[in-house]
């Protein structure tokens, strides 16, 4: 048997992947990268290493409860790494990895469309609405 390589193992699964398949994994990456608290948590950490209560405060509606749960997945899927500092209290640091930061530009992207493009959605919203109450 051929010893490979990790390299060529990720090459042979990247061949295979397809998010159109049921089972393919990238589909849990696509609803990790889509969910709101993900985006917000990402280009919250796009300036650089956060604690946990900052980027609390600047995510306004975030309990801690889904904004840990969030870092844990996050962290789980190699986008933010977790450092702690063990002092009294004990300091813990969140920051985007490279790859983490490869997905920064995609989702800045998105948030800077959904802040030019909100006044045409609520707009396309209004008069749907009106259409459907008649």
């Amino acid at each position: 048997m051929t010893t490979r390589t990790a390299a060529e193992r990720r090459e042979d699964r990247a061949r295979t992947y397809n998010v159109f398949a049921a089972e393919c994994p990238t589909r849990r990456v696509m609803a990790t990268v889509g969910d709101k608290w993900t985006a917000l948590v990402m280009c919250g950490l796009s300036t650089g290493s956060k604690r946990h209560c900052e980027l609390r405060d600047r995510i306004a509606g975030v309990s801690q409860k889904m904004l840990t749960q969030t870092l844990r997945t996050l962290e789980r899927d190699g986008l933010v790494s977790r450092t702690v500092t063990p002092s009294v209290p004990v300091r813990v640091d969140y920051e985007l990895t490279e790859l983490g930061r490869s997905l920064v530009p995609v989702l800045e992207g998105l948030r800077i469309w959904s802040e030019s493009n909100i006044e045409h959605v609520l707009d396309a919203r209004e008069e749907y609405d009106a259409g459907r109450a008649g």
